[in-house]
């Protein structure tokens, strides 16, 4: 089982497109989101399934401030994992997202955004092959087991898009909040969506 966790808030979050710039951390409701979300992945370390073995993030300072005290909750470290990445926004990134709104392609991002890709940065298609392909590794690597891979919006709704067999151009009907946690079971009989956006216990997964 796999579960993505968002990174916590930061001071632009909701207004600007980050994407891979350096030097964004978590602002403090952030951070107390991310020890918020430690505590109820670390609570599955007393269920009958048993809590997770590994706690891998994307290399932006924003997951891996989320990821710390999930790690630490759990007696783990943080691995790094360029898998994981925000999406490559290429001349969008640090854009207003109000700016970004007012772009006539901004209506292919939304609604067919299989066909777009970023001015001099990725398709979506990429980043979901990319992402897809990471996780995959991430589960084989660590059979019949729980791992924890923190990182960031679309990346995670692309996973929980393919796992659910939704079509990439409506992945953007799915939310993905900051520090929500969805869970995905990968099978021989193919991957099972146990849970998207999740904000509150993770208990039920124990059963899963």
């Amino acid at each position: 089982m796999v579960l993505l966790v968002r990174h916590g808030r930061t001071p632009t979050t909701g207004q600007v497109l980050p994407g891979r710039a350096k030097g964004l951390h978590l602002s403090e409701e952030g951070l107390a989101q991310a020890e918020e979300v430690a505590g109820r992945i670390g609570a599955l370390a007393d269920g009958k399934r048993g809590g997770p073995v590994a706690v891998y993030a994307s290399p932006l300072e924003r997951t891996r401030e989320t990821a710390r005290p999930i790690a630490k909750r759990l007696g783990l470290r943080v691995h790094s994992d360029r898998g994981l990445l925000e999406c490559d926004f290429g001349e969008w990134t640090g854009a207003k997202l109000s700016d970004l709104g007012k772009k006539p392609e901004w209506a292919t991002v939304q609604r067919n955004p299989s066909g777009f890709r970023f001015p001099g940065g990725e398709s979506f298609l990429e980043m979901q092959t990319r992402m897809t392909a990471a996780i995959a590794r991430l589960a084989a690597h660590h059979p019949g087991q729980t791992v924890v891979a923190v990182s960031h919006a679309d990346p995670i709704k692309a996973v929980v898009a393919q796992a659910a067999g939704t079509p990439l151009d409506l992945f953007q009907r799915l939310t993905v909040a900051p520090c929500s946690v969805s869970a995905i079971a990968y099978t021989g009989g193919g991957p099972f969506v146990l849970t998207v956006n999740s904000t509150a216990s993770l208990q039920a997964l124990t059963i899963a």
